[in-house]
């Protein structure tokens, strides 16, 4: 069975926004064990709207089209459904009735431009949206049922999995069986890690792809009928190859990784960062019950706020500088003792570095960062170049990375300090929290 979907909008052909909902159908369907053959991308006019549904109807089963049920008057996708049908539109009555009641109940009246979203394709079957004023609808046009959704993410999904999946479901004759394994990657380029999974015999039926969003790259499992045993094995092979460059599986990110091990672990963790500009503490508060161990953040971006907030040495800055381990090592004492209450937090995270384009200097150039982890009673710090002319960004992100792979590494009880193919490390030490004094 072949599927598709058609993305519409002007907004998305000029990115001016990005297509979230592509992605997520993408894989909605495939967690269900379908997959996606192509996706187009179609302005919000009329005649372009009508080709493309008469062109994919003659090869696809089942199309989604995606927004333009709007009431405005660029919302055009029933009309061009209508005209590549050689229909009519005729307002729906069931869907009319569910308007008046929905805008009685707020006390407004139903206007014009909302009238026309009652307005579908002859002989189309009416698909009900629990949370909005546009419904979608279905039709059957040569060989392919449209099957069309509004654009707003809240609607779309839940209308793709309160209907959608499940029409599908109803239409497959067969479904292939399809599973895919995600092994997230860092420190390991595009290029060599095709060189070393290619050579090697994979199980028949499985397939191996690759998504790169810097700084990391993900290596993909795909697996088409394929028995339990040999999915198994192919991973073992992975993971044997990919060694220490995982650092998550099957996690959308390597923060949702080490938010689901400090969950678990039911320990505290507190961040100080001034290179990376708070970037770590979003990254994990993105994910709901962060608040159970992570206490508190300091973004400490000038030398003031590392020694009144974190009680960083004023010595220590001019004798070793910002940009040194013995500034980091006090930045994570600091941050994990500031509440003040006697006891420190189980983990702490911090970093400080040079990101550029100015700033540099012949001992830490544009690319310099220093790193570190607590962990209980010991403090693991790293000064890496990150070098190349990369960019501000890359050298933000690639930081990110590393401090959770570091803290990842923590909780895990492995090595803090990891190799990375493609970052140079200048030096590193582990000590003690209580003669970090003496040891710096």
């Amino acid at each position: 069975m072949k599927l598709e979907m058609i993305c519409t909008g002007e907004e998305i052909l000029a990115g001016q926004i990005v297509d979230t909902n592509a992605a997520w159908l993408g894989n909605a369907l495939l967690e269900q064990g379908f997959e996606m053959q192509r996706r187009s991308t179609v302005g919000d006019r009329l005649a372009d709207l009508v080709e493309v549904f008469k062109e994919r109807s003659q090869h696809a089963d089942i199309i989604l089209v995606n927004g333009g049920l709007g009431p405005t008057a660029d919302d055009l996708s029933a009309q061009a459904m209508a005209d590549a049908m050689g229909v009519s539109l005729q307002q729906n009555q069931h869907w009319l009735s569910v308007l008046e009641q929905w805008f009685s109940s707020r006390g407004t009246l139903l206007s014009k431009s909302n009238l026309k979203q009652t307005m579908l394709p002859e002989g189309a079957i009416m698909v009900d949206n629990p949370v909005g004023t546009a419904c979608g609808f279905r039709v059957k046009l040569n060989r392919a049922w449209l099957f069309f959704t509004p654009g707003v993410p809240s609607e779309f999904k839940q209308m793709v999995q309160q209907q959608f999946i499940p029409f599908v479901e109803q239409q497959a004759v067969q479904k292939q069986r399809v599973s895919v394994t995600k092994l997230l990657t860092l420190g390991m380029g595009e290029s060599t890690m095709a060189q070393l999974l290619e050579s090697l015999q994979w199980p028949e039926g499985v397939t191996l792809g690759y998504r790169s969003y810097s700084p990391y790259l993900e290596l993909k499992l795909i697996c088409r009928n394929v028995s339990a045993a040999d999915q198994q094995a192919a991973l073992l092979q992975a993971q044997q190859l990919l060694n220490d460059t995982i650092v998550a599986h099957n996690q959308p990110c390597l923060a949702a990784e080490v938010h689901s091990l400090l969950v678990d672990s039911g320990q505290t963790l507190a961040i100080a960062e001034s290179l990376t500009g708070g970037e770590i503490s979003s990254q994990l508060v993105a994910f709901a019950g962060s608040s159970r161990y992570l206490q508190h953040a300091v973004v400490s971006y000038c030398n003031l706020a590392k020694t009144e907030l974190l009680k960083v040495s004023e010595k220590t800055i001019s004798d070793y500088s910002e940009v040194s381990m013995a500034c980091v090592a006090q930045m994570l004492t600091g941050a994990s003792a500031a509440l003040g209450s006697g006891q420190m937090t189980d983990y702490a995270v911090a970093t400080s570095g040079i990101a550029g384009p100015s700033g540099g200097s012949a001992e830490n150039p544009v690319g310099t960062v220093v790193i570190g982890v607590k962990v209980a009673s010991a403090v693991y710090c790293q000064k890496i170049l990150i070098a190349g002319d990369r960019g501000r960004a890359y050298i933000r992100d690639l930081s990110v990375a590393v401090a959770l792979d570091m803290l990842r590494r923590a909780i895990l009880k492995t090595l803090v300090v990891a190799d990375y193919s493609y970052i140079k490390r200048l030096e590193s030490q582990q000590f003690a929290v209580a003669e970090r004094s003496s040891k710096l």
